[in-house]
């Protein structure tokens, strides 16, 4: 203890130094495992930079700077789609409410005013729709559960709205393609009221969402000839209300259509009527009934018996044996079209 007491200043100054040691010697460790650390990145980076050195085409050196020029391209291509976007209009939903809140009396009410619309449109060119099911009194071209409701899901009639202006122009361009009929008309389930409804009105199939835009799946099955189906591509393809892009097309003959009654047999014709004789005279049968000639020497001939005439059979015209012979003898086609609308997302 006196030494101690004699020595407390180095003592103490031992100690600390003993101390300082101890931190240099962590501080030490510490920055000699950052050091390696930074050593393995610095090694991933100069690997990196020969591979990409090494590459084809080579992103550059000196005054070229191909990394620039293609960071210079994405934008060029950002500004061209920003362009041409306006040309690429969606399908306007219906109804589209000046408020922009969407009650369910609203879209009830333009349901049933769209679906009385489509098939008026229908009936004036000549398409023949589906056969009327048990609960509805007229086709409803996939919307069979949201015409027998009043209310609707509040997150639905969004889509809902969508879907309704998307089908209307479908059977626009179907109509002014003059098909012969359709068959059905099927898309997504977007709602749980959707699946109160027939199951043939509705795919499996979901939306695709992507950087640029959102894909929405329909199908659309009619019959019609290969004219009307060239008329049907041009207009998806020409369509003013977004981007409609055949995915799949499938193509057979229609079945036959069953036989008519057969016809009843033509009734036979009525006799030719024949004029009854010009009246005669007293000297006229005198000379008859004794022979006696009259002008010239020779008797007056007796008329002849009044006839029956038949209209004769029609004769079948004969075959011609020099005519063209038959090339194309088109018959009626069944489509089946898968295709998708798109409507580009909105700009970041």
């Amino acid at each position: 203890m006196d030494w101690i007491k004699r020595n407390l200043y180095f003592l103490v100054g031992s100690l600390v130094a003993l101390a300082l040691m101890g931190l240099a010697g962590w501080y030490l460790y510490s920055k000699w495992q950052l050091n390696n650390d930074i050593l393995v990145g610095l090694d991933e980076q100069y690997a990196k930079l020969k591979r990409l050195s090494e590459q084809n085409p080579h992103p550059g050196s000196g005054k070229t700077d191909n990394i620039k020029i293609a960071r210079d391209q994405q934008q060029q291509l950002r500004d061209y789609i920003g362009k041409t976007r306006p040309y690429f209009q969606f399908c306007p939903p219906i109804p589209q409410p000046e408020s922009g809140k969407l009650t369910s009396q609203e879209f009830s009410s333009a349901l049933s005013r769209t679906l009385d619309q489509m098939q008026r449109d229908a009936a004036k060119a000549s398409v023949v729709l589906p056969p009327n099911d048990s609960k509805n009194n007229s086709y409803s071209f996939s919307f069979a559960a949201q015409k027998e409701s009043l209310a609707y899901l509040p997150g639905s009639l969004a889509p809902l709205s969508e879907q309704l202006g998307e089908v209307k122009a479908i059977c626009a361009v179907l109509c002014a393609a003059k098909i012969n009929s359709l068959d059905n008309l099927r898309r997504e389930r977007v709602s749980d009221d959707d699946l109160k409804g027939p199951q043939t009105d509705y795919l499996s199939d979901k939306s695709v969402t992507n950087e640029l835009a959102v894909l929405s799946p329909y199908e659309v099955s009619f019959r019609c000839f290969s004219s009307e189906l060239a008329a049907v591509l041009a207009g998806f393809a020409s369509s003013p209300c977004g981007m409609m892009i055949v995915k799949t097309i499938n193509v057979e003959s229609a079945p036959a259509a069953p036989p008519s009654e057969p016809l009843a047999p033509p009734m036979a014709s009525a006799p030719a009527y024949v004029p009854p004789p010009p009246p005669r005279s007293a000297a006229d049968n005198y000379a008859d009934r004794y022979g006696l000639g009259g002008r010239g020497g020779r008797s007056r001939p007796m008329p002849p018996p009044a006839a029956v005439y038949q209209q004769p059979a029609p004769v079948a015209p004969p075959a011609n044996k020099g005519g063209l012979p038959l090339v194309l003898d088109e018959k009626q086609l069944k489509v089946t079209l898968m295709l998708n609308v798109v409507k580009l997302a909105p700009p970041k």
